[in-house]
């Protein structure tokens, strides 16, 4: 019955029922002649210590890298990025507005209980309960369904959301307006769901590991503060005889040196980063293991629109011209990195940017320009401009601002004060608008342009910059309803131009993923642009 020997026994430690069916599905996954290695571990590097697991409490990258191992939502992805069924078997609409999921019987938590339409009813209801003070409620807003938006400002209570279970297997949402890529924003982090009574039995305890139920591939084992998570095999997962490995752990190492270290003697098998100093030697002598990918992410610079004098626009654009943008990803990051001079990076789907005029000069008009700008604004060598940027502790981003900080100094005369922070404080930080200027990042919730660009809108609890403007917030409110790809993009360039007019932000690259990876890690998602890595997915090869 069994090819390998390897095989049976991995799926007999699993506790999975060893068919003849059961086999053929790990053989579906894992392709023709690759031999499993008998130990199913992976341990991949995270970046830093999460501050959460908790699905609509949770705001960062590492927060979802975890919690997407841990929780199913409707819909998952494949490696190629597309949308393919989660929880949810099906889906229908006629109209964009109204959209039915049929959700798959055989979906389970990891205590046995069935997943169910009213498990994401009370999901979704959570996150837009202001009692909840989800940082992500915002999303369910731009997802336009019905009431959201009102339950957010406290206006309407939360059970008038447009949300409803059918029966327990047919999931009904209501949206205010069409929104044709509705379903591929059900593949977030703050959309999937969450055990009722474990949360309301344990209440913020509920993500420890003695409490934990998930409905994930995988579930909380131990979790060491500033050390390790460890995962197990959920036997109750739905696609369980899929998945190949048994424990998934994931370290949160801030320093890519270190990180770099571990991976080389064999500890890790897949780094969050690489740093940036050692990358070109890494390439010379483990140019298997290094690898780059397209990432749906844009690195900034946010400003503080609501404090003198980054209120000013004029101090703002010169500080983003006077960025060498050339120097940041040829010189210090090298690694396939764009020059950012937009928000909205270039291989969002269904987006063809056009170049601010700022991004058509030389670097050295930037830069006169940029001095002009800012002594309009009343700085100059008599009165220059001093301020502090925050950044979260992290090596690479430490270089860029060192860098930065020394452009804007040397041609300008800028002083910048540099302060960086553990992952959580400076999160809480940025939220409060406890700073002047501040590193950011973001990665595309979805893959279309309205995941960056709805960032900037007065609405949105994630504008950290605290950017309002009822130009663009009209522009985006437009595009949001329209059911009309050309006239969509057409509104995101518009969008685009008035953030280059107002410069709420610094644009400075587009992302690519370099990091160091395993040849004994099989499936890897190499084409999927959201980076989204579902351990379900991997298997560990034999030597």
């Amino acid at each position: 019955m069994f090819k390998n020997k390897i095989t049976q026994a991995l799926l007999l430690s699993a506790g999975v029922s060893v068919a003849a069916a059961s086999f053929s599905a790990v053989a579906a996954q894992v392709p023709a002649g690759v031999k499993l290695a008998e130990k199913q571990e992976l341990v991949r590097g995270n970046g830093t210590e999460v501050a959460t697991v908790d699905p609509h409490k949770s705001e960062g990258v590492p927060e979802s890298h975890v919690i997407r191992d841990l929780l199913e939502g409707l819909v998952n992805q494949d490696a190629d990025g597309k949308t393919v069924p989660g929880v949810a078997k099906s889906w229908e609409t006629k109209d964009n507005r109204t959209f039915i999921f049929h959700l798959r019987k055989n979906a389970k938590w990891s205590n046995g209980d069935p997943v169910t339409a009213h498990d994401f009813v009370y999901s979704f209801k959570r996150v837009v309960d202001p009692a909840t003070a989800s940082p992500y409620s915002w999303y369910l807003e731009m997802t336009t369904m019905k009431n959201a938006a009102e339950i957010i400002a406290g206006k309407k209570d939360k059970d008038t959301l447009g949300v409803f279970a059918d029966d327990d297997y047919t999931l009904r949402i209501e949206l205010q307006e069409a929104v044709p890529y509705f379903v591929k924003m059900m593949g977030h982090t703050t959309v999937k769901p969450v055990n009722r009574k474990v949360v309301e039995k344990f209440g913020d305890d509920w993500t420890k590991p003695e409490n934990f139920v998930g409905n994930g591939a995988f579930v909380l084992d131990k979790w060491v503060v500033n050390e390790r998570i460890e995962m197990k095999r959920n036997s109750h997962y739905w696609d369980n005889e899929h998945t190949v490995l048994n424990k998934v752990t994931f370290l949160p190492i801030e320093n890519q040196v270190a990180e770099m270290n571990r991976f080389l003697a064999g500890e890790i098998d897949i780094t969050n980063e690489v740093p940036n100093e050692h990358f070109r030697r890494l390439e010379k002598e483990h140019p298997k293991e290094v690898t780059i990918t397209g990432n749906l992410c844009s690195y900034y610079y946010g400003f503080n629109n609501e404090k003198a004098p980054f209120n000013d626009a004029r101090v703002r654009k010169a500080l983003t011209y006077a960025i060498d943008r050339d120097i940041i990803t040829k010189a210090l990051l090298g690694q396939g990195q764009k020059p950012a001079y937009f928000l909205t990076p270039e291989i969002t789907a269904g987006f063809d940017p056009v170049q601010p005029e700022y991004a058509k000069m030389t670097q050295k008009e930037r830069v006169a320009q940029a001095k002009e700008l800012l002594k309009d604004a009343g700085f100059d060598s008599s009165n220059p401009l001093k301020f502090t940027l925050l950044y979260n502790t992290n090596e690479n981003h430490k270089k860029i601002a060192v860098a930065i900080a020394s452009m804007w100094k040397k041609s300008l005369g800028v002083t910048v004060v540099l302060e960086n922070q553990e992952w959580k404080t400076y999160l809480d930080n940025r939220r409060q608008g406890n700073f002047e200027v501040t590193r950011a990042g973001w990665c595309g919730d979805y893959n279309e342009a309205s995941s960056f660009l709805s960032l900037m809108q007065s609405n949105n609890s994630s504008n950290d910059p605290r950017y309002k403007s009822e130009a663009y917030d009209k522009v985006m409110a437009q595009a949001l309803k329209s059911t009309s790809d050309e006239e969509r993009e057409v509104l995101y360039v518009e969008a685009e131009k008035l953030l280059a007019k107002d410069m709420p932000i610094a644009p400075i690259y587009q992302y690519v993923k370099p990091r160091l990876l395993s040849q004994k890690v099989g499936g890897f998602p190499y084409n999927n642009a959201e980076e989204k890595i579902f351990s379900k997915d991997l298997y560990i090869k034999a030597n």
